[in-house]
């Protein structure tokens, strides 16, 4: 349907009001860099990544060992929280500072591609949710959309009618996905950036290298099997669980709409409850809605942001969404319930088959 006169007055109106209010985050210094809490939070992951490193080294063969690789998967993902931070310039004060701890943080220590992240994640925060322009709703093994469910390959489809139950246990192979992926991003992409996709494959395979080989020299092959499984596995749970409530069961954009910036970002994102504590669990992803309207504010200001933006939608009667992490996780896993079986093939049914004599 082609936009109406209220609509694109609507529109205008959102806009004139969203930068009324980004005028207001900005004289109140919420997007100032909070340097002191980046180092505090860089320097206890830092100690408590050597600290599982000496533990590992010194506890030798036993299978408490898996406690630790646990430990290192939270670890890793906190890492990635940091480095998504230092993505969106939140961390230092220059673009080129944030890059090159970034590429560090995930190239180095969690051993995903950087450049590849980046792409993806500034695409879909530019179209949360947007049919395809988003590519966190992409058919992929789960599919999110409804017209998606219908185009998925034959195969998947008997996992597609139970996907939202199969969601979490999926996620324990998310963690070698990433991996995967982004080592696949950088084999297959744009011959004009293969220098800077040379780098990024040197410090991953050496990173990868090390890691595995010092797990090899250190455990008996079972255990160091048994350690790695365990590290990506709940990483990948980790990452997954923390990453999925944010726009998962929100409001679907069709490709061809016209919405304003505002109504886009705060439409589509949910927050979940719990401040500071969440904040730090979760990496600032619970504010998600404040962070699609202001990507570059540091973590710690989110909360005040809240306030404001709450306040904001009320005044111009924008749903803002809110919840629990575990009523999250309930909508989340309905959603892809649903949307797996709306395209069911309405004669793809067992007793049609039997009365069919099929």
């Amino acid at each position: 349907m082609p936009p109406t006169t209220q609509d694109a007055r609507r529109g205008v109106r959102s806009t004139t009001s969203y930068a009324a209010l980004s005028r207001t985050v900005r004289d109140m210094g919420l997007l100032r860099r909070a340097h002191g809490y980046y180092a505090w939070t860089g320097g206890v992951l830092a100690l408590a990544l050597g600290g599982v490193v000496a533990s590992v080294v010194l506890l030798g063969d036993s299978w408490w060992q898996l406690l630790l690789a646990a430990a290192l998967g939270v670890l890793l993902t906190q890492t990635a929280f940091l480095a998504h931070e230092a993505a969106h310039r939140q961390v230092l004060s220059s673009g080129r500072a944030n890059d090159r701890l970034g590429r560090v943080l995930a190239n180095g220590v969690v051993g995903i591609s950087y450049s590849w992240w980046m792409a993806k994640h500034s695409r879909h925060h530019a179209n949360p949710n947007r049919v395809d322009k988003d590519p966190d709703i992409e058919n992929d093994t789960l599919v999110f959309t409804v017209d998606g469910a219908r185009s998925q390959r034959r195969w998947l489809r008997p996992l597609q009618r139970v996907q939202g139950w199969a969601f979490f246990p999926l996620l324990t192979l998310e963690g070698l996905n990433l991996h995967a992926t982004s080592i696949r991003s950088l084999l297959t992409g744009a011959r004009a950036e293969r220098h800077s996709r040379a780098r990024e494959l040197t410090t991953i395979a050496l990173r990868l290298t090390l890691y595995v080989g010092a797990l090899v020299w250190l455990l008996p092959p079972g255990l160091a099997a048994a350690f790695l499984g365990v590290q990506l596995a709940v990483f990948g749970v980790y990452m997954g669980a923390s990453f999925a409530p944010n726009h998962k069961g929100m409001a679907i954009i069709p490709a061809d709409s016209r919405i304003d910036f505002f109504s886009k970002q705060v439409l589509t994102s949910r927050n979940i409850r719990g401040g500071h504590v969440m904040s730090v669990l979760m990496g600032g992803l619970n504010f998600q809605i404040e962070h699609h309207l202001f990507p570059s504010m540091p973590r710690p200001h989110l909360v005040r942001a809240r306030e404001l933006v709450r306040a904001h939608c009320a005044s111009n009667g924008v749903p803002y969404t809110e919840t629990s992490l575990m009523r999250s996780y309930a909508i989340v896993v309905r959603y892809l319930n649903e949307v797996g079986l709306a395209a069911r093939d309405p004669f793809d049914c067992p007793a049609y088959h039997q009365l069919r004599g099929v």
